[in-house]
C-alpha cells in the first residue's frame, strides 16, 4: 500500500517532489487520526501537509485509501508478530496475545474500530487490503488452537475479528475505564472455549 507505486497510475516511480508529498500527507494524517480520531477532515489534512487536496486525492482517492496507507506499517508488526506466535508451545495464548495486540492497535486512532467493522463490506478499499492479511494471520492461528483443543471448531475468524473491533470500540467509548477492554477479551475467551 505504502509503495511508490499503489497510488499512481503507471508503474513508474514517484517524483521526488511527489514523494515528498505524500510523505508530508502520510505524516499529517497519522497525527490527525491519532489526535483527533479516522474522520477528521480530509482538507485539514492536505493544508497541514502543504498541499491541495487535489493533490491528497491523486495520492489517496479516497478516506479508507489515505487510512490504509496510514496503519499499513502497524498492520505489518501485527502480521510479522502473528508469525512469530505462529509456533508458541501455547495456542490460545498465542491466539489472545495478538487479539490484544490488535485492540490495543485499534485503539491507538479514534474511530479505526469502528471504520474495520464496516471494511468487510467493502474488499477494493485499502482498509480491505489491510483486513485481509489480518484474517489470514488470525486463521493461522486460531486454527492451532482449534487443533489443540482450547477453542471451539465453530469459531470464525471472520466473527472473531469483528468481536476484537467490537471490544477496541467500547473501550475507545470508555476512556475512564482503561481495564474494560481486557475484561471484555477475557469474557469473549470464556466463550471461545471448547469444552463448554
Amino acid at each position: 500500500m505504502a509503495t511508490d507505486t499503489a497510488h499512481t497510475d503507471s508503474a513508474r516511480p514517484m517524483r521526488a517532489d511527489a514523494r515528498r508529498n505524500y510523505e508530508r500527507l502520510l505524516a499529517e494524517a497519522r497525527t490527525a487520526f491519532t489526535e483527533r480520531g479516522t474522520d477528521t477532515s480530509l482538507e485539514d489534512i492536505a493544508r497541514r501537509a502543504g498541499v491541495g487536496i487535489g493533490t491528497l486525492y491523486r495520492h489517496f482517492p479516497n478516506r479508507t485509501a489515505l487510512m490504509g496507507a496510514v496503519f499499513q506499517g502497524e498492520v505489518d508488526a501485527l502480521l510479522a508478530r502473528a508469525r512469530e506466535l505462529g509456533d508458541a508451545p501455547q495456542p490460545c495464548a498465542a491466539l489472545v496475545e495478538w487479539l490484544r495486540a490488535i485492540i490495543t492497535h485499534a485503539s491507538t486512532y479514534r474511530g479505526l474500530s469502528r471504520a474495520l467493522m464496516a471494511a468487510p463490506a467493502d474488499e477494493s478499499s485499502g482498509l480491505a487490503r489491510c483486513s485481509r492479511p489480518m484474517r489470514e494471520a488470525g486463521e493461522v492461528l486460531l486454527s492451532r488452537a482449534q487443533r489443540s483443543g482450547a477453542v471451539r471448531p465453530d469459531v470464525d475468524i471472520r466473527d472473531l475479528m469483528q468481536l476484537t473491533n467490537g471490544i477496541a470500540l467500547a473501550a475507545e467509548e470508555s476512556p475512564d475505564d482503561p481495564e474494560l477492554a481486557d475484561r471484555l477479551l477475557t469474557l469473549t475467551l470464556t466463550g471461545l472455549k471448547a469444552g463448554r
